[in-house]
């Protein structure tokens, strides 16, 4: 296949293709129902809209007493408390109850004062002031009935469980997990003299991210062996994942046998490292072709792949101040630049003043890919300018993207 700078695309765009190729996949994938104890990393298959407002009535935040606080004191006290599991009396102008945490609130209450704000003295009560509202959790302030919560492809996390069960859940309807098979390429790592880094790294990523990732072995490069066991691999997964052989050398044959055997929609991003990643549809399966050198195998499958598996592409990250002055090299690319973080300073790894010395002012994403100790790093900065010293930069933690 020939290639020249101008085919390659720009990070925003892949992930755009790999994201409206994620909405195909899932338009044909099957869905289950799950307990929402299992619920982490799932893809949920139907937008979920509230029936009813939470809460359904005010309650307290405290324990103490109910009344109305528009009202002035004494209050006289009723003799009775109102506990959750209660159904609330109904009070008179000038009247309290006592109330405890989580407790519905009588409907003419509209404040709650803490007990130990508060005095009773022959059944009168006095105490600070406070206003409506206060201590009181009122009705449909949580969630409105009608409103939508959770939209369709959303990947859920352990917290949704948290949501989803006071909206009355128990059990969610999710997509059926991909089946994904990881494939390393390479006569070198086929017949052992080289050891494969990447494949592990890879099922643990598709794993975190909710789905089924199993080991399919090796191939070695030679042309029609990669492109039969790619066709039987497309026949058994909905997603299929090879590490190597992507790039243009004489043995690179993943991406033309993807070619061969369907469409590639896209080869080399401009993200460095991780440039010569591929994405293709063979049938109605995924392939994903990830470079060979361990931190660019990571970099640029967080980045570009993981939207597919995940539905997210957003990257929160954290500010801190840059140790040392990073050049970049040739312009028209982004690069991923490794940082450890220490009382908000980012120390790129892999610079000559850090624990590996891998180049000197210059970043150098050839050499630092193939390093597997950059990936102690603790997240990258993104840029697409050089970085100097004392610079304020953006950090994406690694937890963010795996």
């Amino acid at each position: 296949m020939a290639h020249d700078h101008d085919d390659m695309i720009w990070r925003a765009e892949s992930v755009e293709t790999v994201r409206s190729i994620r909405e195909s996949a899932l338009a044909t994938q099957g869905t289950e129902s799950i307990p929402i104890d299992e619920l982490g990393g799932r893809t949920l298959a139907a937008g979920i809209v509230a029936e009813t407002d939470i809460p359904e009535h005010d309650h307290a935040t405290m324990d103490g007493f109910a009344f109305d606080a528009s009202e002035d004191y004494p209050f006289t006290v009723l003799d009775e408390e109102v506990f959750p599991e209660d159904e609330p009396p109904s009070i008179e102008p000038g009247e309290a109850v006592r109330i405890a945490t989580g407790a519905s609130l009588p409907p003419e209450a509209n404040a709650v004062l803490k007990r130990e704000e508060s005095e009773v003295t022959d059944g009168q009560l006095t105490g600070a002031d406070i206003e409506p509202g206060t201590y009181a959790y009122e009705r449909g302030s949580n969630v409105s009935a009608g409103e939508q919560l959770f939209a369709a492809g959303e990947s859920l996390s352990a917290k949704d469980a948290i949501f989803l069960g006071d909206l009355g859940y128990d059990q969610i309807t999710v997509h059926e997990q991909f089946s994904t098979g990881v494939l390393a390429t390479g006569t070198e790592i086929h017949e052992s003299r080289q050891s494969d880094l990447d494949s592990p790294m890879l099922a643990s990523l598709v794993r975190s991210w909710g789905h089924e990732a199993t080991y399919e072995g090796t191939v070695p490069d030679e042309e029609e062996r990669v492109r039969e066991t790619l066709a039987n691999l497309t026949d058994a997964y909905d997603v299929v994942i090879t590490t190597g052989g992507t790039s243009v050398g004489h043995k690179d044959y993943v991406v033309q046998a993807l070619s061969d055997l369907g469409e590639v929609h896209f080869h080399r991003v401009r993200l460095r490292p991780g440039k010569p990643i591929a994405v293709a549809t063979v049938d109605d399966s995924v392939v994903f072709a990830i470079p060979g050198k361990p931190l660019g195998a990571h970099t640029v499958s967080t980045l570009v792949m993981g939207p597919f598996f995940t539905g997210r592409s957003a990257l929160p990250a954290l500010e801190a101040t840059m140790a040392v002055d990073v050049d970049l090299g040739p312009e028209g690319f982004e690069y991923a630049i490794p940082v450890t973080l220490n009382d908000g300073t980012a120390t790129p790894l892999g610079h000559v003043d850090s624990p590996l010395s891998v180049y000197e002012r210059t970043f150098d994403p050839s050499v630092l890919s193939s390093s597997t100790r950059a990936t102690r790093a603790d997240g990258f900065v993104l840029t697409q300018s050089d970085l100097p010293a004392e610079e304020t930069v953006d950090v994406v933690p690694y937890p963010v993207v795996e």
